[in-house]
């Protein structure tokens, strides 16, 4: 088995074509050390990921108390809200640029989707974090840094 980088799930390379089914895979998906596993009560099996095991497709932005709230969809129908639990991180890409992903549950986390890393620069802004000013989004209280504002001319 595999899941594609752009969130496809396979079954002896052919694509599987129904959600409920992925969904019931997804939710014994399980990373351990280096390797991703689907874990149920008789046995473990293997699973290839090329990038992150899930897609995030969708975003809402909410306002709490004066404060913005990012609420993920993803393409098995998890809803991710970022907080301390449900971390952004960003990471370069070799030909992609920045790459945000979202934790999901556990160590698995969902790639973001390239048109949703738009709305968040969007939703951006500039924060001081020691001596350097970086530039981030910031969701249910916590900055989460995108990359150095000196840097942001080459992305």
């Amino acid at each position: 088995m595999r899941i594609a980088a752009d969130g496809t799930w396979f079954y002896c390379g052919s694509p599987i074509g129904r959600l409920p089914l992925v969904q019931l895979l997804a939710s014994v998906l399980r990373k351990e050390a280096d390797r991703y596993v689907l874990v149920t009560p008789v046995e473990k099996v293997g699973i290839r990921v090329n990038d992150a095991p899930f897609l995030a497709v969708e975003m809402g932005v909410k306002v709490e108390a004066d404060e913005l709230q990012l609420i993920f969809r993803t393409n098995v129908e998890d809803l991710v809200t970022v907080d301390s639990e449900h971390p952004l991180r960003f990471e370069r890409g070799a030909a992609e640029g920045l790459k945000p992903y979202v934790r999901v549950r556990g160590d698995l986390w969902a790639l973001v989707k390239r048109a949703l890393l738009y709305d968040l620069v969007a939703l951006g802004g500039k924060e001081r974090i020691g001596n350097q000013d970086w530039f981030g989004v910031r969701s249910g209280g916590l900055f989460f840094p995108m990359c150095p504002v000196s840097e942001i001319e080459a992305l």
